[in-house]
C-alpha cells in the first residue's frame, strides 16, 4: 500500500498499487469526456465484464443481453449471459442461453456442466443428469458427476 492506493465501496476510486487508476475504472468515464460517443458493442462487453467480476449479476446480464442482440453469434458473450443469469437466480434465461450455446457449439463442456446445474437448480435432477455426464465426458472426466 502506499499513498495512492485508494479503495471505496463503489470502486470508482480504485487505484493500482503503483498509483495508477485501474484499467476497468475508465471503461465507465469514457463517456464523460465525449457527449457524441456511442457505446460500442467491445466497450458494453467490457462493461459487462466488469459488472460481472464486481457480482453485478442483474446489471451483467442487462448488458451483456444487449449486447448478445447486437452480436448474436459470440459463444462467450452467451456463456457469461448465461452464467449472469444463472447467478442472479434468472434459470429459465440461463437454460435458453445454454441450449443456444449447446445448439451451435455441441462440443461446449463448460455449457453442458452449467446447464445441467441449473437444470439441477430448477429441480430437474433426472434431465440435468446426461447433460453432466456429457460434461463430465468433454472435461476428459469420465467419472460419475
Amino acid at each position: 500500500m502506499n499513498e495512492y492506493s485508494v479503495h471505496d465501496s463503489t470502486g470508482f476510486n480504485a487505484y493500482q498499487p503503483n498509483g495508477e487508476v485501474a484499467a476497468d475504472r475508465w471503461i465507465t468515464v469514457r463517456h464523460l469526456f465525449d457527449p457524441d460517443h456511442v457505446e460500442t458493442p467491445a466497450e458494453k462487453w467490457e462493461r459487462a465484464q466488469a459488472l460481472f467480476e464486481s457480482r453485478d449479476y442483474i446489471k451483467a446480464a442487462q448488458l451483456l443481453a444487449e449486447v448478445a442482440d447486437e452480436v448474436p453469434f459470440q459463444t462467450d458473450l452467451r456463456l457469461l449471459l448465461a452464467r449472469a443469469y444463472y447467478h442472479s437466480a434468472q434459470l429459465g434465461k440461463a437454460e435458453a442461453q445454454l441450449r443456444v450455446i449447446v445448439d451451435r457449439d455441441p462440443v461446449e463442456h463448460y455449457a453442458h456442466l452449467l446447464l445441467g446445474r441449473t437444470l439441477e437448480r430448477q429441480g430437474r435432477a433426472e434431465e440435468a443428469a446426461p447433460w453432466l455426464r456429457l460434461a463430465a465426458a468433454f472435461g476428459g472426466d469420465l467419472a460419475e458427476v
